[in-house]
């Protein structure tokens, strides 16, 4: 092909190259205009209907808002819900409410701050602009205070150098004033440090988030640590015991001698075989049930089941399961599992089975 028949196809890819990039370009330029106009948006929802000071944090279209207890939170949320653009919404109570954070031009510098909560004390350190400003942020940690905490102030002023808006620190305030133990967040002029621990996970991405939109720009280090579980860890012999308990009984028959709570010859194997089996989950309560056949009446078929019943649990104990784990239960000859009108029947109906009382 010559040179001049390549060309055409050479500007033709060109063409097609262009849309993309500026796509790859223009997408996170409009994904933060989008959060900004929902945000707004939602605000204004909100302050509309008479619900001032609410803290509205988008994550893409996801909206998570910060009220103040005393705040109806189904309201907040069918609000929300109503604002055009807006996917999710999930509403978080916290003692007072911030009012919500501006938007800051890109190219501004926000001044170091800290704020740091402990069970007596919630500590700001920063330096506003103002005497207006300063007593502003005490009326916002005033609100979440509580009865058990006081405020450590640390804030100077100067008004050259000073944070100018002091909703960079209210919305994290609010953020970090739920919960209890230490949690501080940090902003050394690049980079907001968020540590120490916070009751949920909802918390603590509402904070990150928080944080993000406060100092816009800034490198954002989340360490905040949240509980962890209190579930016991389910082992993989427990995750399968009622299985493995339902193959038992299929595989082993536990049957009497006829009129007795004596465990006949063939099954003596399979009371043992059931304590192995027993021993390899041990957070899982045993019913041990009795059967009989139908040849005695029903006035003497329940006790003689629930003798049955005991008499297993009973070998099982001496075998090393704890009497703790099992209850041993007689049913009579409620229900056969086969027909009672054989010899080989009444047999099989003449058995213990065992049953998990509980999940794992």
């Amino acid at each position: 092909m010559s040179r001049l028949a390549r060309r055409p196809v050479v500007w033709l890819l060109a063409a097609l190259a262009v849309p993309v990039l500026l796509t790859a370009v223009l997408l996170p330029v409009k994904a933060d205009s989008i959060e900004n106009e929902l945000r707004s948006n939602a605000t204004a929802a909100l302050t509309a209907r008479g619900i001032n000071g609410a803290t509205v944090v988008m994550d893409g279209r996801d909206a998570s808002v910060l009220v103040s207890t005393d705040v109806d939170a189904t309201q907040i949320e069918a609000i929300v819900r109503e604002v055009d653009g807006v996917r999710t919404v999930s509403v978080k109570s916290g003692s007072g409410t911030p009012a919500p954070p501006p938007t800051q031009d890109p190219g501004q510098t926000t001044p170091g701050f800290e704020i740091g909560r402990t069970d007596t004390a919630i500590r700001v350190q920063a330096t506003v602009r103002s005497e207006l400003a300063k007593d502003s942020i005490k009326t916002e940690v005033e609100k979440v205070l509580g009865p058990d905490r006081e405020y450590d102030q640390r804030v100077t002023v100067d008004a050259a150098n000073g944070i100018a808006e002091v909703h960079t620190l209210t919305a994290l305030l609010h953020a970090m004033a739920i919960g209890t133990g230490d949690a501080s967040v940090r902003y050394d002029g690049t980079t907001v440090t968020l540590s120490g621990a916070v009751p949920d996970q909802a918390t603590k991405a509402m904070a990150a988030r928080a944080a993000a939109q406060a100092v816009p720009g800034a490198v954002i280090a989340d360490e905040l640590k949240v509980p962890e579980s209190t579930k016991p860890v389910v082992t993989e012999a427990c995750r399968t015991f009622k299985s493995r308990l339902s193959e038992f009984g299929r595989q082993n028959k536990i049957n009497f001698l006829s009129g007795t709570a004596i465990v006949n010859d063939a099954s003596k194997q399979a009371v043992d075989r059931a304590a192995t089996l027993l021993k390899t989950c041990a957070s899982v309560r045993i019913e041990v049930t009795g059967h009989t056949d139908n040849l005695g009446s029903p006035a003497t078929s329940l006790p003689l089941s629930e003798q049955r019943a005991a008499a297993v649990k009973a070998e099982l104990v001496r075998l090393g399961i704890p009497a703790a784990r099992l209850v041993a239960t007689g049913y009579g000859q409620a229900f056969p599992i086969a027909p009672n009108d054989t010899a080989t029947g009444r047999i099989a109906n003449r058995r213990a089975e065992l049953r998990a009382l509980q999940e794992n």
